[in-house]
């Protein structure tokens, strides 16, 4: 399940999140985004229960993404204990999920 992530429920959606969560930092007019798109939904299918993967529109939410440097997109941001513990750019679906190997374990 992909969740969809604003600034009305980021605080209890990520940073008060009991799991880790991966937050995509996307914009609709982005086609580097749109194709990393289909990684994302694997990762939230493969990882359910262990990891909250979700989305949240940068052009919506330009405070969140100015408060987490996000400078480019797409862009990701793992959290844990509501702190971010990784911030990655585009990738492999196999370096994905390398790195969430590292955050959850």
């Amino acid at each position: 399940m992909e969740y969809t992530f604003t600034v009305a429920n980021f605080e209890e959606e990520v940073l008060n999140s009991p799991l880790p969560v991966l937050v995509d930092f996307y914009a609709d007019w982005c086609n580097p985004c749109k194709m990393m798109a289909p990684t994302v939904a694997k990762l939230a299918e493969a990882y359910e229960g262990k990891v909250k993967v979700g989305k949240i529109n940068v052009d919506e939410n330009m405070t969140i993404a100015q408060k987490y440097r996000v400078a480019s997109i797409p862009n990701f941001v793992i959290f844990r204990d509501g702190q971010p513990v990784a911030n990655v750019g585009a990738m492999s679906e196999a370096d994905f999920r390398e790195k969430l190997e590292q955050v959850i374990l």
